[in-house]
C-alpha cells in the first residue's frame, strides 16, 4: 500500500490493530448523532452508524483542513453487541454494567462491526458477525472486572481481550479481532482493492 488513509475513530483498540497491522493513517474525529432508523436489519445498524461517522469526517475535512487530506481513504466503524435479537450498548453506570455482564453470562451472543471507507466518490461498507459464548459468570467476577477495568465504553460491557475474556469467554467463531472493535483482516483486503 502506498498512500495513508484517515481512521475516523477515537477507538484505542482500533487504533492498535491498524498499527499491529502497520498501516498508516491519521486520526480525525467528529461528533456524531448515533440513532438510526427503526426499520434496519440488524445487521446494518453498525454500518449506518459507521456511515455518519465517516461522512462527518469528510466534511469537517472539506472545511477545516488543508487540501492534501482530500483525496485520502476515510475508514470508520461502529460495533453493537447483540443478545437474542436485541442490541446492548455501552453500560449507563455500574449497575447497568453489571446488568448486562449478569445477562450475557453463560450465554450465546453476537458482535457486529460495520465498517465503512470512504474513497472518492466511492463507497465500500460490510458488516462482520462474531459469535461469542461466555462460561456462567459470578457476580463476584463481574464486580471485579468493573471495579478494576471500567469497560464503560465498551459496547456489551467487556473487552475480549481483557481480564474478562481470559477467564470468561467459552468459545468465539468467528474473527477474534472483530470483537475487538475491527474485522481487521477484511479491512486490509478492501484497502487493496483501492490503494494501488
Amino acid at each position: 500500500m502506498t498512500k495513508d488513509f484517515i481512521l475516523a475513530s477515537q477507538s484505542p483498540r482500533r487504533k492498535q490493530l491498524l498499527e499491529w497491522a502497520e498501516m498508516s493513517f491519521e486520526i480525525i474525529v467528529k461528533s456524531t448523532d448515533e440513532s438510526y432508523p427503526d426499520n434496519l436489519e440488524i445487521e446494518e445498524i453498525p454500518i449506518h452508524i459507521a456511515r455518519q461517522k465517516a461522512i462527518a469526517v469528510k466534511e469537517k475535512i472539506q472545511t477545516a483542513y488543508h487540501q492534501v487530506y482530500a483525496k485520502k481513504p476515510i475508514l470508520a466503524a461502529d460495533t453493537v453487541v447483540v443478545l437474542d435479537g436485541k442490541i446492548i450498548g455501552k453500560p449507563t453506570d455500574r449497575n447497568n454494567a453489571i446488568e448486562i455482564l449478569t445477562s450475557l453470562s453463560g450465554k450465546t451472543h453476537q458482535v457486529i462491526t460495520g465498517v465503512v471507507i470512504l474513497y472518492e466518490d466511492a463507497e465500500i461498507s460490510f458488516s462482520d458477525i462474531t459469535e461469542v459464548v461466555f462460561h456462567e459468570l459470578t457476580l463476584e467476577q463481574i464486580e471485579y472486572y468493573i471495579d478494576h477495568y471500567e469497560p464503560y465504553d465498551k459496547a456489551g460491557s467487556y473487552a475480549i481481550q481483557e481480564w474478562i475474556g481470559v477467564i470468561g469467554i467459552k468459545s468465539v467463531t468467528g474473527d477474534f479481532y472483530n470483537v475487538m472493535g475491527l474485522p481487521i483482516s477484511r479491512v486490509i483486503q478492501a484497502f487493496q482493492k483501492i490503494l494501488v
